[in-house]
Order: structure tokens, then C-alpha cells, then sequence
């Protein structure tokens, strides 16, 4: 019986002694502002934190009024204390560990529209038109 007692109080000290590990991506972008999309799932306004499980690549689209949309594929890199097998020992440790990964886009203005331009486009795209419908 004391046997058993023993291996219950290591297991029971075991779990009291583990660590937590708080994983979030921090998305920047020049300019902030731009509302910031994780998996097509909105996580706020740049600079936006966002939680994580899972590291991997992950598909980012930033938006911002005057700006071309941004959409591209950013990857979560595990630190070395985080690679399988090494990260069992790594979540024993006592206390509170933070993992932040930081990533920045830089936000390309739109091209200003020249409406004398596309109101000509339009005129052409008409005409070709009513010469399609009239020759059938």
C-alpha cells in the first residue's frame, strides 16, 4: 500500500508542477488599421493578437479603405522547445510560458481612377454590344 501511495502523490506532484504555454500571433501592418482575417475568420484591427493552438500555415488577408487587399500565407513556427517530444518535457516546467509570433504586411495604396478613362471603356464595351446583338 505505501507503494501505491507513493506513485499517487509523484503523479498528483507531477501535475501540479506543469507549466502552461500561451500561444498568439500578433499581425502588424503598415498602415494599422487594416482589419485583419485568419482562415477567413476576422480577428480584428492591425495590430490584432489572436490565440492559437496549432502551428502551420495560415491564410492572411488584410483589408484597409485605399489600400489593395492583401492575401498571402504566413507560417506559425514552432520554437525549439515546441518540437514533438521535446515539448512534453518543455510543458512540465512550473509557471506560465508565452509564445508570440510576430508578422508584418505592408499595405500597397490602389491606383487612383481615371473616370474619363473607364467611362470611355464603358462606351467601347456598349458599342461592341449593340454590333454583337444587331449582327445576329
Amino acid at each position: 500500500m505505501p507503494r501505491q501511495a507513493t506513485y499517487l502523490c509523484l503523479i498528483i506532484c507531477t501535475l501540479a508542477l506543469t507549466g502552461c504555454i500561451k500561444r498568439t500571433i500578433t499581425i502588424h501592418s503598415a498602415p494599422e488599421g487594416a482589419v485583419a482575417y485568419l482562415n477567413d475568420e476576422e480577428v480584428g484591427r492591425t495590430p490584432a493578437t489572436v490565440q492559437f493552438t496549432w502551428y502551420g500555415k495560415y491564410d492572411v488577408r488584410l483589408e484597409k479603405d485605399g489600400y489593395q487587399t492583401l492575401t498571402t500565407v504566413a507560417e506559425a513556427k514552432a520554437p525549439w522547445y515546441e518540437t514533438p517530444g521535446i515539448d512534453l518535457f518543455a510543458e512540465m516546467v512550473p509557471g506560465d510560458h508565452h509564445v508570440d509570433l510576430q508578422w508584418h504586411f505592408d499595405l500597397q495604396p490602389t491606383e487612383p481612377v481615371d473616370e474619363a478613362k473607364l467611362i470611355g471603356h464603358g462606351k467601347q464595351l456598349r458599342a461592341l454590344l449593340n454590333q454583337a446583338g444587331q449582327t445576329k
